[in-house]
């Protein structure tokens, strides 16, 4: 979390209910990116749940709609959360604190990523990754120079992108799929990043045309959330900083709508 998250010190009482809603999310959990989620360490620790609420969501009150959902009975016995002795477990305890992050989702278009071509990062022809010296960052190795862009703000390629388009959802995407799990295959070339980030971008916001400029917008609010106990320690998405344990709420205010994507970095992944 930066400087922009928010703390909540002092919840209040909520007012907004929850309903689960059974949606298979054919990007996640169906075959079509199974094989590269398997690959990359994912499959099986990548969740998608989806509820409804009960009354107009107001994004100036957002602390209080996250509250509510966090002490939902329902969702609190729903979401659930990975062990590290590798095994899912009910939330299933009202939350103290939480911060939020709002991000940005301004992108409708892989063009956003044409950079990483235009500065060779990426071969233009072939797609291929310019590798590098094996270096390590935190808990990764990095031995290319897409990874080098995404984590090594010390390389000169960092500032590809600026801090603000670092705050756009389908760059979080993005970076996530390349930096996959614990047990990761790496990909020579770049397209099944592109791919993969396109179809669940797609899949979890919600979009609408403008009545006056018949243009695409997107109408999603996207959070990247943290739940803490009432000693201040995070204990969702998980217990532990890794770059990789992370969870985002996506918001469809029309349909009222509401997603939690979240994923879980430590141990071997599983797989159907």
């Amino acid at each position: 979390m930066n400087d922009n998250e928010n703390v909540i010190n002092h919840p209040s009482v909520g007012e907004y209910r929850f309903q689960v809603i059974e949606k298979n999310f054919e990007s996640i959990n169906g075959k079509q990116n199974r094989d590269h989620l398997i690959k990359w360490g994912i499959r099986g620790k990548i969740r998608v749940n989806m509820y409804i609420f009960d009354q107009p969501f107001q994004e100036y009150n957002v602390r209080k709609f996250i509250l509510d959902f966090f002490k939902d009975p329902t969702v609190l016995n729903t979401l659930k959360m990975f062990t590290k002795a590798g095994e899912w477990q009910l939330l299933n305890q009202s939350i103290h604190d939480v911060r939020i992050e709002q991000l940005q989702t301004n992108v409708l278009s892989l063009e956003f990523f044409d950079r990483l071509f235009n500065n060779q990062v990426v071969r233009q022809q072939s797609g291929h990754i310019k590798k590098c010296i094996e270096e390590y960052k935190d808990e990764f190795i990095v031995d290319d120079e897409l990874r080098k862009v995404l984590i090594m703000d010390e390389f000169d390629g960092y500032d590809l992108f600026s801090d603000n388009d670092r705050k756009e959802f389908i760059f979080h995407l993005f970076k996530h799929f390349c930096l996959g799990g614990q047990v990761c295959q790496y990909e020579d070339e770049v397209q099944p990043y592109l791919d993969v980030t396109k179809s669940v971008y797609k899949e979890l916001i919600s979009v609408q045309k403008d009545a006056e400029t018949q243009t695409i917008q997107i109408v999603s609010p996207v959070f990247k959330i943290e739940a803490l106990n009432e000693n201040g320690k995070k204990f969702y998405p998980s217990r532990t900083a890794y770059e990789q344990d992370f969870a985002y709420m996506i918001i469809d205010p029309i349909k009222r709508h509401v997603i939690i994507l979240s994923n879980f970095y430590e141990g071997p992944s599983f797989f159907e």
